[in-house]
């Protein structure tokens, strides 16, 4: 389970508005499964279809969420057109089975969390949107 308040869900469908046509996506950073801080990242690709963050943004947010004491707890990202699901190329580029995937469908106006088990099978996690982020 992720929870994450309305303001960062808010933020994420606004840059996903923004990005459009283009998924959007960052990292949301936290502790105990509570996401505290967003990190929007650039589209390297710059794809309706597919997204890769740039380096230096990347390794910026870690720093930033190492020195706030927070750990990288989620990668979020947009689907433009289409539902929130993992794509085939989101399940074969999901490495890491400890990260939760976000996906937040533009049309639907809706997200849902994912993690990846190391044999590629795709499993729903909870995402519980809270009124505020707890501090």
């Amino acid at each position: 389970m992720i929870a994450l308040s309305q303001d960062i869900l808010a933020e994420i469908a606004a840059q996903a508005e923004a990005e459009a046509p283009n998924e959007a996506c960052g990292y949301l950073a936290g502790r105990d499964g509570v996401a505290l801080e967003r990190y929007p990242m650039t589209n390297a690709d710059a794809s309706p279809e597919h997204f890769s963050f740039e380096p230096r943004e990347q390794f910026a947010a870690l720093k930033r969420a190492r020195e706030a004491g927070l750990e990288l707890i989620a990668i979020y990202h947009s689907h433009p057109a289409t539902p929130a699901r993992m794509s085939d190329e989101d399940i074969r580029l999901a490495n890491d089975p400890d990260t939760i995937y976000l996906i937040y469908s533009t049309p639907e106006d809706r997200i849902r969390g994912f993690t990846v088990t190391r044999d590629k099978r795709v499993l729903e996690c909870e995402v519980q949107v809270t009124a505020e982020t707890p501090r």
